[in-house]
């Protein structure tokens, strides 16, 4: 059989839905005992799909270029002795009256 071949086998169904995979398939897809597997019901088919799972780094990269855009002010903050707690207050404090600045109809 070629990469490009499909091929059909047929398997029986086991308690609680298990099938086994036929060796031939497993090897030419890569599957080995814990590999992690897509499972996609596709117009009334099931199909199977190996997944690589890459590990992500944390956060946005424009989350990341806005903390180090404000590296120097967590510093100083740090140095002045404030907690996460009271710069977080403040936060939502300047939040809070930028929001009913927005919604005050007078300022309309």
């Amino acid at each position: 059989m070629t990469d490009d071949a499909r091929g059909t086998k047929l398997v029986r169904t086991l308690r609680k839905g298990q099938i086994t995979i036929p060796d031939e398939f497993r090897r030419r897809l890569g599957i080995e005992e814990n590999t992690l597997l897509q499972v996609t019901l596709e117009h009334n088919e099931l199909r199977l799909k190996p997944v690589v799972v890459r590990e992500q780094t944390q956060g946005s990269p424009w989350l990341r270029e806005l903390r180090d855009y404000f590296a120097p002010v967590r510093q100083e903050a740090a140095e002045r002795g404030y907690s996460d707690e009271e710069i977080n207050g403040w936060i939502d404090e300047a939040l809070a009256a930028v929001r009913r600045e927005q919604h005050d109809p007078r300022t309309a």
